[in-house]
């Protein structure tokens, strides 16, 4: 037999035909043993769960959560005990309980609320807490003196009306640790401008807001280099009103490139780019701890009330507003605003204008499930908040099935959510001084995960 080297220099043509049959032949029966040795002999393999630091994206539009129907899953996994998780976490009548230490991870709980309402309650916590070590904000400094000192100093009243979440974070930001005074230090420069002041400013107004931001963009590249470093990618700005969204249209780098942190958050309309951009709650402002709150007294099936400005709230009042059970209102009420949602079990959040309303907010404050009717909404804190565990998203073409679509959630079903809602409502509520984990520090973390990676030499 020839010896095996000399069969690979034999021109083809003088092998034999059999030859062709026995190498593959033969190399697929070494293979065969070689994968029953391997599997026979190799213990089995057990892969642990290893948490990553990845942004948790909302979904976009053409994926299921902001467009169909929402009920809840029965997964749940506990959290670390090395955090002092009864801060984050509240009981069913609203006051904080302690949570027990983590078990296996995926198992399942008996109790009612088994439905975490983080994506990852490990990773908000320990990035949490690295946030309030580490971030640095630079904010462009102005004099009082300066004629627009009332649209960039913070307010020195407590903000009142709908667009209150706006002044809120100005004023808890400039008085808390995460501002320097080192640019060299900052993760993040600030936008100090007020949409909402320039507004309501006879020298500026909702027409000149464009002009003002150009000019204001172009001053800054020019007395400081930050801005022209990264084209403005470390910049952000805030605002409430969705005038705030469209003021860029004469600065093109900020609507680009900056961070946008806007309550007229659509997916849908030019001017706001998602995952760089992030979802401001749009809060009406309550000083009062939020009431304690029982479910027995909880009679009208779903509550909606406010102005037909939109094309979906006239198909949701054309529906309901006769319904025993739906209650859809439009106009003045004659019954308080309050009353009426702690008598729901359901309350509408319903686009008007904007996808974004205090509607939700208003929901969660007074412990009544939040239906969502505002296709591509980028919904408030979507990377840290699993919005299914305390809200039923419904497509707006579905508003003719809105009663049979909430009729079908179970009563555990129900208090799953319900439970959730008091978990997670304190996430949006302002106050002064902020507390943690409330709106402000809530924004504040949205804005450390968008913190640039690459840090600029200012050499």
């Amino acid at each position: 037999m020839a010896h095996p080297s000399m069969l690979l220099h034999r021109p083809l043509a003088s092998l034999p035909s059999s030859t062709f049959f026995f190498l593959p032949a033969t190399l697929a029966f070494f293979t065969t043993l070689f994968i029953l040795f391997y599997i026979f002999t190799t213990p089995p393999l057990f892969i642990s769960h290893q948490h990553k630091h990845n942004l948790k994206y909302p979904l976009g539009p053409s994926q299921s959560s902001p467009l169909t129907p929402i009920l809840p899953s029965n997964g749940s996994f506990h959290l670390s005990a090395k955090f002092p998780l009864n801060d984050v976490f509240g009981g069913e009548d609203g006051t904080l309980s302690p949570v027990s230490s983590r078990s296996h991870f995926g198992s399942k709980r008996n109790s009612m609320n088994d439905i975490d309402v983080f994506h990852d309650g490990d990773i908000f916590l320990e990035d949490y807490h690295q946030m309030n070590r580490s971030f640095k904000i630079y904010v462009y400094p102005h004099r009082r003196d300066d004629p627009f000192a009332h649209a960039f100093l913070p307010v020195d009243f407590h903000p009142g009306g709908n667009y209150a979440s706006e002044s809120y974070f100005k004023k808890a930001l400039m008085n808390s640790h995460f501002i320097t005074k080192d640019p060299r230090k900052a993760d993040l420069f600030f936008l100090p401008f007020s949409i909402a002041r320039l507004r309501h400013d006879r020298r500026v107004g909702g027409g000149g807001i464009q002009s003002f931001i150009r000019d204001y963009i172009s001053n800054i590249s020019t007395k400081y280099p930050y801005w022209n470093r990264t084209g403005g990618a470390d910049h952000f700005y805030v605002a409430c009103h969705s005038i705030g969204r469209s003021a860029m249209a004469k600065a093109e780098e900020v609507k680009l490139n900056a961070i946008q942190i806007v309550c007229s958050s659509s997916y849908f309309l030019p001017g706001y780019v998602a995952h760089k951009d992030a979802s401001l709650p749009q809060v009406w402002p309550r000083t009062d701890d939020p009431p304690t709150i029982t479910t027995s007294k909880r009679n009208k099936l779903a509550f909606f009330a406010g102005a037909i400005n939109s094309p979906v709230r006239e198909k949701l009042v054309k529906f309901w507003r006769n319904d025993s059970e739906i209650y859809a209102h439009f106009g003045r009420l004659k019954t308080p605003y309050a009353d009426e949602i702690l008598g729901s079990k359901f309350c509408l959040h319903v686009k008007g204008f904007e996808v974004n309303t205090a509607r939700i907010a208003d929901s969660l404050y007074y412990g009544c499930v939040p239906i969502i009717l505002a296709n591509y909404y980028d919904l408030p804190f979507a990377d840290i908040l699993n919005w299914k565990s305390f809200s039923i998203a419904v497509v707006t073409v579905d508003i003719p099935l809105l009663k049979k679509i909430l009729r079908g959630i179970t009563s555990y079903e129900y208090a799953s959510l319900r439970g959730n809602v008091l978990k997670v409502r304190k996430h949006f509520q302002w106050h002064v001084p902020p507390i943690d984990f409330d709106a402000f520090f809530m924004v504040m973390y949205e804005l450390w995960l968008r913190r640039s990676c690459i840090r600029m030499s200012n050499d």
